[in-house]
């Protein structure tokens, strides 16, 4: 019947519909899944990024690690596609997709109510021509009864006229009302059979040809969109090939020959192979000598050898490895930075060169080390604050030259900074004198003359260190006796800093050697202790500090600060300028005592 085709077709586009919804639950999970990757891609990208002002970042200047950083970069871009994936399937696909549905059920409602009205006024057209029929059945009996009864009646002799007549006119009344029922029951008839006409080739037909035109469109639409979800993925395809291709590029830059290149370059010590070994005579009854090229050798001895840069020529080969204990020898010296209002400190004056002493047995130092306990306090000072002394001198002749040279360079840039400075505020005064309702020009002179200091400071640095980078590039001759004198403050410093560690004196540019020669053959990098001390206990808090300053913490021993910040003290200023902080079990170290506010606790020990 075609009540049962409306429930079919009622079923059948609700199914298109669950289909086209189950369709925008499958993007817009696809969606998620998107952004999930990209998240995940962002934050691999991120996990091997190296950190700002670490170690990393040093490590990122051979071209194998810079095109890893380049694989990192690239592989946030790709991740950035997939966002833009999940961006374009949740407009382009989910959000029409959801208007397009809730449009779809408003018209398959009103379609199906056409249908259902159209239906009603039908059945209602059928009832009433029952009703006309049943009518004009029942009046054709009425007067078929009326007939015979009046036939009856005028044939009983016994009957009276006026019963007889009575009985005609009945049949006469009746038989009207079974004409005027045939007539009711045919324009009915006529009337339904037009109505019937029109629903089922004109109503029912309409109805039903919107039902298929719209759900042809569904159809069309979730082709549409399966299009857009491929045609989505199709258009990032290009920029991924990109970031594909800056890859096998950044890949394709790595080069072995220059980042061996590099590495020589760090490390290059300048030194020269030592010579051949001289034969010692034990049957000659004379003092045996030690020769000058032998590993063992002192420095000086007797001997009036050219030193280079302060260094032996004899020095050891960089590659025999030398004794840790050596290097608590040569703890370097640096005085702290000043506050960044102040001017830039001067050179610290020389002083007289420590004594020359005998050299002393290899092993007489070794068991005086190890059986020496104040030292061993003084070797965690310079394990935690060791800094170089001020003219490199601890380092090999090519890495100081290097040294002096960045070192000069910062000079240079400094005096310039504090030139730029200065002319801007000689404009200002000039503007202030000009029109003095804008300002005091005696407002800017004593910060002028701030900067004509600072300058001049500066310019005395960087010709002292310009000098020493002359000496170690060969331009100037040789240090004299003089000159090794007033460069001696170092190894005079250094002879000072072993008395004090008997006292458990410590400090960040403290420094530890028993005697000159030493200093020089024996030197090696203090952190080379760091995993021997690192069980010990750690020092009890004694109050706590606020740093003036933003400290940057560059050095060996040192830790970086914020302005603002609270940190805890372990160790207060001992008279070289810096104090010993602590800002969690991982982390202490050295800042200018001048950058902190310090507050001691009057308990402490």
């Amino acid at each position: 019947s075609l009540q049962d085709q409306f429930d079919n077709l009622e079923k059948h586009t609700q199914w298109g519909i669950d289909v086209l919804e189950k369709y925008i639950k499958f993007v817009k999970e696809r969606t998620e899944i998107e952004l999930s990757y990209a998240k995940q891609l962002r934050n691999l990208s991120k996990k091997y990024q190296p950190k700002k002002n670490s170690k990393e970042e040093e490590e990122y200047r051979y071209t194998s690690t810079r095109a890893f950083l380049a694989t990192l970069n690239e592989m946030n871009d790709y991740a950035g596609q997939h966002e833009v994936i999940s961006e374009n399937m949740t407009s382009l696909i989910t959000g029409e997709l959801t208007r397009y549905v809730q449009e779809l059920k408003q018209e398959r409602k009103s379609h199906f109510h056409d249908g259902r009205k159209a239906q009603q006024h039908i059945e209602t057209c059928w009832k009433q021509l029952e009703a006309s029929k049943r009518r004009f059945e029942r009046d054709c009996k009425e007067a078929d009864r009326a007939q015979q009864y009046f036939e009856k009646m005028d044939a009983d002799i016994n009957v009276t006229k006026a019963d007889v007549e009575k009985a005609r006119q009945q049949a006469q009344l009746r038989h009207q009302m079974a004409e005027d029922s045939k007539a009711e029951y045919s324009s009915t008839l006529q009337k339904f059979n037009s109505e019937q006409h029109d629903h089922y080739y004109t109503h029912i037909p309409t109805i039903f040809q919107k039902i298929q035109e719209m759900e042809e469109r569904r159809i069309v639409r979730i082709g549409e969109s399966m299009k857009t979800f491929a045609e989505v993925d199709r258009q990032v395809i290009p920029i991924i090939g990109k970031c594909l291709d800056e890859i096998t590029k950044a890949a394709e830059s790595i080069d072995h020959k220059t980042d061996s290149q590099m590495v020589i370059e760090a490390y290059k010590s300048g030194f020269e192979p030592p010579g051949d070994v001289e034969f010692e005579d034990f049957t000659q009854p004379m003092k045996r000598t030690i020769s000058e090229s032998s590993l063992s050798n002192s420095r000086g001895e007797g001997k009036s050898e050219p030193k280079y840069g302060g260094k032996s020529k004899g020095k050891l080969w960089p590659f025999i490895k030398k004794n840790k204990l050596m290097s608590l020898l040569t703890s370097p010296h640096q005085p702290p930075p000043p506050p960044p209002a102040s001017a830039s400190p001067s050179a610290v004056p020389n002083g007289p060169q420590s004594p020359k002493q005998q050299k002393e047995p290899l092993s007489h130092r070794f068991n005086e080390f190890m059986t020496s306990k104040p030292k061993i306090h003084c070797f965690r000072s310079l394990k935690r604050g060791g800094a170089g002394p001020e003219d490199f001198s601890n380092l090999p002749p090519e890495q100081r030259r290097k040294k002096l040279q960045q070192k000069v360079d910062e000079l240079y840039r400094d005096i310039q900074k504090e030139m730029d400075q200065r002319d801007a505020l000689t404009k200002m005064k000039d503007v202030y004198i000009k029109n003095p309702q804008m300002g005091d020009a005696a407002s800017v002179d004593q910060r002028l003359a701030e900067l004509a200091q600072n300058i001049e400071k500066l310019r005395l640095e960087v010709q002292k260190f310009e000098g020493w980078l002359a000496e170690v590039e060969g331009r100037l001759p040789m240090r004299t006796e003089q000159a090794q004198r007033q460069s001696g403050l170092y190894e005079a410093q250094s002879t000072s800093a072993v008395n004090s560690c008997a006292q458990d004196r410590e400090s960040p540019d403290g420094s530890y050697t028993e005697e000159q020669s030493q200093e020089t053959d024996m030197k090696v990098p203090a952190t080379d202790f760091d995993d021997e001390f690192d069980d010990e206990e750690p020092l009890p808090t004694i109050g706590t500090c606020k740093a003036l300053y933003t400290f940057e913490g560059q050095n060996e021993g040192t830790i970086s600060v914020a302005e603002g910040e609270m940190l805890y003290v372990i160790e207060e200023d001992k008279g070289d300028g810096w104090t010993r902080i602590r800002r969690n079990e991982d982390e202490e170290g050295y800042v200018p005592t001048s950058y902190v506010e310090v507050y001691l606790d009057k308990n402490a020990k």
